[in-house]
């Protein structure tokens, strides 16, 4: 299962997580792993996505950081398996429009017009 860690720095200082993490490394437990992240511009929030069978593996990693850090974890899935998901809802005969899933990102100049 994927997950979206949303992280919020505490006090909005990103200083003593980036610390942490270059002297303790990321602290997840076996079988939690780690996907990709983002931060945000202004380096208040960090948006992980975490991979694991098992999500008590995503309390015992929060368990390091939650000293530093305000957590929400969001079970996600891709857009392709939403689009599964959702599929047999939509009606008889309906698929799914050739490109990129509604929430595959920001559509191209191309598109806007």
């Amino acid at each position: 299962m994927l997950y979206m860690i949303v992280e919020r720095f505490r006090g909005g200082d990103a200083v003593p997580v980036y610390r942490r993490f270059r002297e303790s490394g990321r602290l997840a437990p076996e079988g939690l792993r780690y996907v990709s992240s983002w931060v945000s511009a202004d380096l208040l929030r960090c948006y992980q996505l975490m991979e694991c069978e098992d999500p008590k593996l995503i309390d015992r990693w929060i368990v390091h950081w939650s000293d530093l850090v305000e957590f929400e974890v969001v079970p996600v899935v891709t857009s392709s398996e939403a689009v599964e998901t959702i599929a047999p809802r939509l009606g008889q005969g309906a698929t799914a429009p050739a490109g990129k899933p509604p929430c595959a990102g920001p559509p191209s100049g191309a598109e806007r017009a």
